[in-house]
C-alpha cells in the first residue's frame, strides 16, 4: 500500500508524478468480501491507469505489489511503459513453506489488527532495527489497515506470467539468507523466460529491500532505469 513507500516516494517525486496506490483490502481502499487473486489486483491497477489516463507509466511494486504489476503487465501489455519488481513472491515448488500458509498469514494480520499503533511501532523497531526511523509510524498504520480477507487468493504460476511481459522490466533481488524470496536460480529462470527482464541485485538486504538498503536501492542501475524513463 502507499504507506509503505514514504522515503522512496520523496526520492522519486523530483523525477515523476508519484501515485501511491492502496490495493483492495489494504489501506483506505475498499475491502470487499472476495476478489483477492492477482488477476483481480491486476484488473484494479489497469482500471486505475486507464481512469487516470496515464500514458505508459513506470510501475514499481514490492512483494504482492510486484506480483500484481507483473500480472498486469502480462495481461494488459499496452498499459505500462516500464516496470520494477522488488522481490516478488516467486518461489520454486520445493521452497514452499507449509508454515506460511493462508491460515498462518491470516492469523498474523488479525494479531496486527488487534495491536495499538504504538505497540506496532515498538514491534517494528524491535524486529527491523536497520530501517530508517521515518518508516515505522506509517508501517504501523499500514498494518492496522490490512483486512485478513486479503489472504484469499489463487495466484497463477509466475512462470506463466513472465513470458507475457512485453515492456522493459527490472527485477530487484536481495540476499535470500537475510529473508529475500527470489533466489539467484529463480532470477536466472525468469530471465530465460523473458529477454525484456533485467536483474539488479542489492546485497545486504532481505525481503524489504527499499527499507533495509535504501541508500543502495536509490543508486546505480535502479536509479538509471527509472531516470531514463522519466526523460523520455
Amino acid at each position: 500500500m502507499g504507506l509503505c513507500w514514504p522515503l522512496m516516494a520523496r526520492k522519486l517525486e523530483g523525477h515523476f508524478d508519484v501515485i501511491m496506490v492502496d490495493a483492495r483490502g489494504h489501506g483506505h481502499s475498499d475491502k470487499p468480501e472476495s476478489g483477492y487473486g492477482p488477476s483481480d489486483h491486476a484488473a484494479d491497477l489497469a482500471g486505475l491507469v486507464t481512469a487516470l489516463a496515464l500514458e505508459k507509466p513506470v510501475l514499481l511494486g514490492h512483494s504482492m505489489g510486484a506480483r500484481t504489476i507483473a500480472t498486469m503487465a502480462a495481461w494488459y501489455p499496452d498499459l505500462p511503459g516500464r516496470i520494477v519488481l522488488e522481490d516478488p513472491p516467486w518461489r520454486s515448488a520445493e521452497a514452499q513453506d507449509p508454515r506460511a500458509g493462508p491460515d498462518s498469514r491470516r492469523q498474523q494480520i488479525v494479531d496486527n489488527n488487534s495491536k495499538s499503533h504504538r505497540e506496532l511501532v515498538d514491534l517494528g523497531r524491535t524486529l527491523r532495527p536497520s530501517w530508517d526511523d521515518a518508516e515505522f509510524e506509517l508501517w504501523a498504520e499500514s498494518k492496522r489497515l490490512v483486512s485478513p480477507i486479503v489472504v484469499e487468493s489463487n495466484p497463477q504460476a509466475w512462470q506463466e506470467i513472465i513470458p507475457g511481459i512485453t515492456c522493459p522490466a527490472l527485477l530487484v533481488t536481495a540476499d535470500v539468507d537475510a529473508g529475500a524470496i527470489v533466489t539467484a536460480q529463480i532470477a536466472r529462470e525468469a530471465v530465460g523466460l523473458n529477454p525484456n527482464l533485467q536483474v539488479f541485485h542489492i546485497p545486504g538486504a532481505g525481503h524489504n529491500i527499499h527499507r533495509e538498503q535504501f541508500a543502495l536501492a536509490d543508486l546505480g542501475e535502479l536509479r538509471d532505469h527509472l531516470t531514463d524513463v522519466a526523460a523520455t
